[in-house]
């Protein structure tokens, strides 16, 4: 490969380019159908109260997402995020249920635990699956049940409760109708942009998942950014372990099942692509708005929980299909 080549890999990822721009606009005119289709076909949908529960509702999914979007940006998949939070929280749960330490030190406890948690199984899927250059999705699968096995071994197979009255109220607290807890994902969502598009990190991020042969050529360790990818991951389980807990008021081993494959679908939506190497994290943001906004609109249009989840999946089977002819575009 000529160094041309190798610099163009490596190039910037402009998030103001023309195709980024149209992109997230479709993104966006999706999700603004849907609101004023649920707008007029339902009565409390613009309510204050109903876009508060819409906020707090795809929080979780958007910290996972945010994660999830490096992971797939390097072409990997990560089929453990439910599984990592669900045991991510059951340490934290365990750490802040101690006896002897003041109310501060125990929630600053659980916090550290349940991102360490999160962190070191982030690290062993990066580590995994890029040392044995092995598929991620096996990997990760095999995550899935250990992070879970070990969060219903470590609680007992109980689900833990008594958390301090300072930790709950966290989860609940509202800035002018916002939840604290939804501007925190809108804040990892900033931090996210920025290192995605104003960092070297980022750009070889970008770089691995359109030729990772070219970023290994150019110099750098692919193996550690495939690590450290995998690793943001397991660390956005572990926040979004401590916001589950802080919403919900216990740890619960069998929490976050199925989460992972909302997180990847809003990735998806969001206009990231399965091959690596084309995305944003702006459109993930889009993305878990549009699931969160479907969900929401079809309860209160009153359709069961089936209809619910095979609307779900097409939606999903359509953004999957919309991203092959958009990888046929951008090849041209």
């Amino acid at each position: 490969m000529s160094a041309h080549e190798t610099q163009d890999v490596l190039a910037k990822p402009s998030p103001f380019s023309f195709k980024s721009i149209v992109n997230n606009a479709g993104i966006g005119l999706a999700l603004l159908v849907l609101i004023l289709f649920f707008s007029v076909t339902t009565e409390f949908f613009l309510s204050p109260n109903n876009i508060t529960n819409i906020l707090t509702q795809i929080t979780i999914n958007l910290i996972l997402a945010v994660g999830m979007t490096f992971v797939i940006l390097i072409g990997g998949i990560d089929l453990s995020v439910g599984s990592v939070m669900a045991f991510a929280a059951v340490i934290a749960g365990k750490a802040i249920t101690l006896s002897g330490l003041g109310t501060a030190e125990l929630i600053l406890l659980a916090i550290a635990a349940g991102l360490f948690a999160g962190l070191i199984c982030g690290v062993l899927n990066g580590v995994l699956s890029a040392y044995w250059a092995l598929p991620s999705f096996i990997i990760t699968l095999g995550m899935l049940n250990i992070a879970r096995g070990a969060a219903l071994q470590v609680s007992g197979a109980q689900t833990i409760y008594s958390f301090p009255y300072a930790f709950e109220e966290f989860g609940s607290m509202l800035i002018f109708g916002v939840p604290v807890v939804f501007l925190l994902a809108l804040f990892l969502v900033l931090i996210a942009w920025f290192v995605l598009n104003r960092t070297v990190f980022g750009r070889l991020i970008y770089g691995i998942g359109n030729n990772e042969e070219a970023v290994r050529l150019a110099g750098h360790p692919v193996f550690w950014y495939k690590v450290a990818a995998f690793t943001i991951c397991g660390a956005t389980a572990g926040i979004a372990a401590i916001v589950y807990m802080a919403r919900l008021s216990i740890s619960s081993p069998i929490a976050g099942i199925g989460f992972e494959l909302n997180a990847i679908a809003a990735v998806i939506i969001g206009g990231t692509s399965l091959a690596g190497g084309r995305g944003s994290v702006i459109g993930t943001l889009l993305g878990a708005f549009i699931i969160g906004v479907l969900a929401n609109g079809l309860i209160l249009i009153g359709l069961s929980d089936f209809m619910r989840q095979m609307i779900t999946g097409v939606v999903i089977i359509i953004a999957v299909i919309l991203d092959h002819y958009r990888a046929k575009l951008s090849s041209r």
